[in-house]
């Protein structure tokens, strides 16, 4: 089973979706350790779906449980609990998205440090921890009267801080846990489909979908086209910095979506002037987007995200 899967449970009535919560259906691993998760239905609800709050462990056994609290639609419980179990596959596949957990909500997350000049425009939530609100800079933010998060005029979304009133601070923590989680798994797929492709300059080409690897940095002078479906997904892992010089566009074809493009980088992210980019940055260290350049996508940096007058839109 794929690390970033759900656990499904079907049903042959009706239930009672009131009885579907995270106490009667739930998920352990190794050593009866709780999965965190939350619990849905469809539509119909004759289907429960528990979905881990981050992405499961490779090679590793799971048991998943449906509790005699789960009732149908006439108020009968389950006469039993009924408990399977499943194993992970030994590495993510690699055509599986990369699974950003809670990280996923938002489009600017960041560990020590968030700053804009200029006239910015962000399309989604942004957030900081483990550093305070008063690293996040040039937002002219406005706390929320809850001091759960803070509003402003050049972010269509919320914000987000480690140092905000409960429950922010478990919020943030997730999400940084998240982001390093899925940092780790797009860092860690195997088998590449190319490697070194362009000895780190992919200038002017079309790449189809696939997992890439360089052992260098990766710059790109000339605009590229990332050409594919829907459904395709494109990993770069990148060891050092990725560079996208001034005024070039990483652009999509076929429909291919911005959302499953992951750009691993093991160095710093740089955006150059009025370039134009897609896809999800997992920066170890910093990103950076020079004046006018923006992003379709999401920023993920395990140190600062710094803005000029950029436009930033979730997917």
């Amino acid at each position: 089973m794929a690390t970033n899967s759900q656990v499904v449970a079907t049903f042959d009535e009706k239930l009672d979706a009131t009885t579907l919560t995270s106490v009667t259906f739930t998920l352990t691993g190794p050593g009866t350790t709780a999965v965190a998760g939350t619990v849905s239905h469809d539509t119909s609800i004759t289907t429960a779906v528990f979905t881990p709050a981050s992405g499961l462990e490779a090679d590793t056994l799971y048991t998943a449980t449906l509790a005699t609290g789960i009732e149908d639609a006439a108020g009968n419980a389950l006469s039993n609990a009924f408990a399977w179990t499943f194993t992970t596959d030994l590495v993510a596949a690699v055509g599986e998205p990369v699974f950003l957990g809670t990280a996923g909500d938002f489009v600017i997350l960041a560990k020590t440090a968030i700053s804009t000049t200029g006239t910015t425009a962000i399309v989604g939530d942004v957030g900081l921890s483990p550093a305070a609100q008063s690293y996040i800079t040039g937002f002219s933010e406005t706390l929320d009267a809850s001091n759960e998060f803070a509003t402003s005029a050049i972010v269509t979304g919320k914000i987000y801080a480690a140092d905000m009133a409960t429950p922010t601070p478990a919020k943030m923590t997730s999400a940084i846990g998240d982001m390093e989680t899925a940092y780790t798994d797009a860092a860690g797929r195997t088998s590449p489909d190319f490697t070194e492709v362009g000895a780190g300059d992919i200038s002017g080409m079309t790449l189809t979908p696939g997992l890439y690897k360089w052992g260098t940095g990766v710059s790109v002078n000339s605009d590229v086209t990332l050409n594919g479906g829907s459904n395709d997904v494109w990993i770069f892992q990148i060891a050092e910095d990725l560079t996208v010089a001034s005024g070039v566009q990483v652009t999509l074809a076929g429909g291919a979506l911005p959302e499953n493009i992951f750009w691993q980088v093991a160095g710093q992210a740089t955006l150059g002037t009025t370039a134009a980019f897609n896809g999800i940055v997992l920066s170890k260290t910093q990103v950076v987007l020079d004046t006018g350049a923006t992003a379709s996508g999401r920023l993920l940096a395990q140190t600062a995200v710094t803005l000029d007058a950029n436009a930033v839109t979730a997917p």
